[in-house]
């Protein structure tokens, strides 16, 4: 996850999706990551904007997503797996900088099905929410990368 001015860490967190139908799903996903010291903070020597605490980065949210291009891929001759690039977007809530911040996500991706009850997915994200760190209000994106697998029961 890259948050905006606070550079780029890992996500630990987990997505639970329900597909209404072959094209619509919603998903409930939730995470945590570690923002570091802005170049602001290592350059400055000893201004320290957040506390160890503050720099947690938790999110959930809820999303609604549509399959908007689906269909087959192919290896070789002999093998086709069913495919789908999709779109999804929703809102949920951050904890961040020791604030509950309203937040929106929109996002793309791929999944690829193998089999009829597994499939790996790769994703990517932006968390879009208001911050107000040095008493100006701003709009960051946080950007999120994740590739998965996906288990249908």
């Amino acid at each position: 996850m890259s948050i905006e001015d606070f550079g780029v860490n890992g996500v630990l967190g987990g997505r639970l999706a329900y597909h209404i139908t072959e094209d619509f799903f919603v998903e409930f996903a939730a995470g945590q990551s570690d923002a570091d010291e802005t170049s602001f903070e290592r350059l400055s020597g000893a201004a320290q904007l957040l506390t160890d605490d503050e720099r947690s980065f938790s999110y959930y949210d809820v999303s609604f997503g549509y399959n908007f291009l689906p269909g087959e891929v192919y290896l070789g001759t002999d093998r086709a797996m069913s495919m789908a690039l999709y779109v999804i977007g929703g809102a949920g809530s951050t904890e961040f900088a020791g604030d509950d911040r309203f937040t929106l996500n929109l996002g793309v991706g791929l999944r690829i099905l193998p089999r009829d009850w597994f499939a790996i997915h790769a994703d990517f994200r932006d968390h879009i929410l208001d911050i107000d760190l040095l008493g100006q209000e701003k709009t960051t994106h946080n950007l999120t990368a994740h590739i998965g697998v996906t288990f249908f029961f």
